[in-house]
């Protein structure tokens, strides 16, 4: 009796929760002003989605009359368009204030930071992103902000976690940078994301996937926000980097690679990385290399602006400044020139480094980076979706999830307007609505 219960426990807690969407069977009707059904190509005129169990079931031209047992949501003054996925977040902690983020740390712990946490997501939410990859966070609260959310028990858009970021001992992604000596062996002695060699690596990655991580970070090069000097250049060896990919594709995970420096960026693509985030210092082979590979670029605009403000404002430590510096005069030339020569784009802002809720700011920088408005909306949809290998979200078709958002105005003149979100509907449940 006891080991049928023990085998019953253990699957319950392996099975994945099941997803709440609106009530089964109900069916609502979604009236739209103007609908970009599909992210690239022109916007409809007035337009009928029609939704039932969290899914698109069909988009009909004109105003249809619902029947009297479904749902009326009326947007026919509103520019409608799928939900907005960005790739690079950080839900944990405090974000946009690094001052108070650092006095914080002496003083909360894991359960005041997850309540930060949910905060954060509803704000996320509300600001029109449905999708978010998480890209380093506490590995056992993401994921069961990631699940909670995922069953219906607290609003926040769909998460798809990395868990920590593996790192080089004393690179970009060790907690013991810059701590005074006690304090940094009581984080060593719990810190199981750094690796040093192939085979420690690989270990790291394991370690990250058995704490339910889906997707796999890296940091390739050193980091802006690293408490350690020793600047931006290439920090794992090809080997290590091979090691990391190699076991995370095993596992049937993607890899996101933490770059600033060119050399890091192109043994990272070599290996066999997914996507580059930042890719701050980008040469004509690096270009080469990301179309030869058709691995996608993350350039996360906003946080080299962000950064450099905080650092010029004493609000950074000493040693993350000449890096700040350094990442925002390259950042914009290399974007551009990448995205002059049709490098994959997919749409990301390490939020966290600048303020919950502000992630729509990107557009207007991809748009001063190059892009048209059409691209970088692609970005953050189709593009996006690709990049995390996710057939059901991306675009408003029959058979995609019902993750919507509307607003005021056609972004595809403005970009802007993306920045101030209407109305949002997460797999089929209204999370935002409109006023």
């Amino acid at each position: 009796m006891l080991k049928t219960l023990l085998i019953a426990l253990a699957v319950s807690i392996a099975a994945p929760a099941a997803a709440q969407t609106a009530a089964p069977g109900k069916v609502i009707y979604i009236h739209a002003g103007a609908l970009l059904d599909r992210p690239g190509q022109a916007p409809r005129g007035k337009s009928t989605i029609i939704v039932q169990d969290g899914k698109v079931v069909e988009v009909r031209d004109g105003f249809l009359v619902p029947p009297a047992t479904a749902e009326l949501i009326e947007l026919q003054d509103k520019f409608v368009m799928p939900g907005l996925v960005d790739m690079h977040v950080h839900l944990w902690g405090i974000g946009g204030d690094p001052v108070r983020a650092r006095l914080a740390e002496m003083t909360q712990d894991d359960a005041d930071d997850l309540i930060v946490a949910e905060v954060n997501a509803r704000k996320t939410l509300d600001a029109g992103f449905t999708t978010v990859r998480d890209l380093g966070g506490n590995p056992r609260g993401i994921r069961a902000l990631r699940d909670a959310i995922e069953r219906g028990d607290l609003e926040g858009p769909s998460i798809i976690n990395a868990g920590q970021m593996i790192s080089i001992t004393g690179g970009h992604g060790d907690g013991t940078n810059g701590l005074a000596e006690e304090w940094a062996d009581a984080v060593h002695k719990h810190q199981i994301n750094t690796c040093d060699g192939p085979d420690d690596c690989r270990r790291a990655v394991r370690a990250q996937i058995g704490l339910g991580a889906q997707v796999i970070k890296f940091a390739a090069t050193g980091g802006v926000l690293s408490n350690v000097a020793g600047g931006l250049g290439r920090a794992m060896t090809p080997e290590e980097m091979r090691a990391i990919i190699d076991t995370a594709h095993g596992f049937g995970r993607k890899v996101a690679a933490h770059s600033h420096a060119a050399e890091g960026t192109r043994a990272a693509l070599e290996a066999g990385v997914d996507t580059i985030e930042h890719g701050t210092f980008l040469d004509d082979e690096t270009i080469r290399l990301f179309k030869a590979k058709g691995a996608y670029l993350v350039p996360t605009m906003i946080a080299p602006v962000t950064a450099l403000a905080q650092a010029r404002g004493g609000a950074l430590p000493p040693a993350t400044i000449p890096k700040a510096e350094a990442a925002a005069a390259a950042a914009l030339a290399s974007h551009r020139k990448a995205i002059a020569a049709g490098v994959k784009i997919a749409f990301g802002t390490d939020t966290g480094v600048s303020k919950h809720g502000e992630n729509a700011q990107e557009f207007a920088l991809m748009v001063k980076a190059g892009m048209t408005p059409a691209a970088a909306i692609r970005a953050a949809t189709i593009s996006a979706a690709d990049a995390l290998g996710r057939d059901d979200i991306g675009t408003l078709t029959p058979g995609k999830r019902a993750d919507i958002i509307a607003v005021s105005g056609s972004p595809l003149e403005d970009v802007t307007r993306l920045e101030h979100v209407a109305f949002v509907m997460h797999r089929g449940i209204v999370a935002h609505a409109a006023q």
